[in-house]
C-alpha cells in the first residue's frame, strides 16, 4: 500500500512549507495525478487522516484532480481518453497507439492555510 508513503511524503512537503511560510494550520491541499498511476483515491485519503493526526494538518481535506488516461492513434491521428490502456486504438482499431497522459505523478497543487 503505497499510499501510505504517499501521505506521509505530503505531510513532509506540508511541514517544510509551514517553516518556511510560518503557517500553523492546514484547511485542505489540492493534489492531482494520473488515472493511470496507480494511486487510490480512498487509500491515500485514508492513509493521510490516519498519519496527520496530531499534525498541522489534521483535519484538512484532500481535493484530487484526476487526469484522464489518453492515447494518441498514429493510425487515425486522434487523441482519446481511455478508462483503461490498450495497444488498441477504440476508434479505428489500429494498433499504432502511445499513451501521453494519465501517468503523471502525484502533484500537490495548492494549500489553503491558516
Amino acid at each position: 500500500m503505497h499510499e501510505l508513503y504517499l501521505a506521509e511524503s505530503i505531510l513532509n512537503i506540508v511541514q517544510e512549507y509551514a517553516t518556511q511560510q510560518h503557517f500553523s494550520k492546514v484547511n485542505s491541499i489540492s493534489l492531482s495525478f494520473g488515472r493511470l498511476s496507480c494511486i487510490e483515491s480512498k487509500s491515500l485519503q485514508f492513509a493521510f487522516e490516519v498519519q496527520a493526526k496530531d499534525t498541522l494538518a489534521e483535519k484538512a481535506s484532500l481535493d484530487f484532480q484526476i487526469l484522464p488516461a489518453v492515447i494518441h492513434c498514429f493510425s487515425c491521428e486522434k487523441d482519446l481518453e481511455v478508462e483503461t490502456y490498450s495497444a488498441i486504438c477504440p476508434k479505428c482499431g489500429g494498433e499504432e497507439v502511445i499513451l501521453t497522459g494519465g501517468t503523471e505523478e502525484l502533484r500537490i497543487l495548492e494549500m489553503d492555510v491558516d
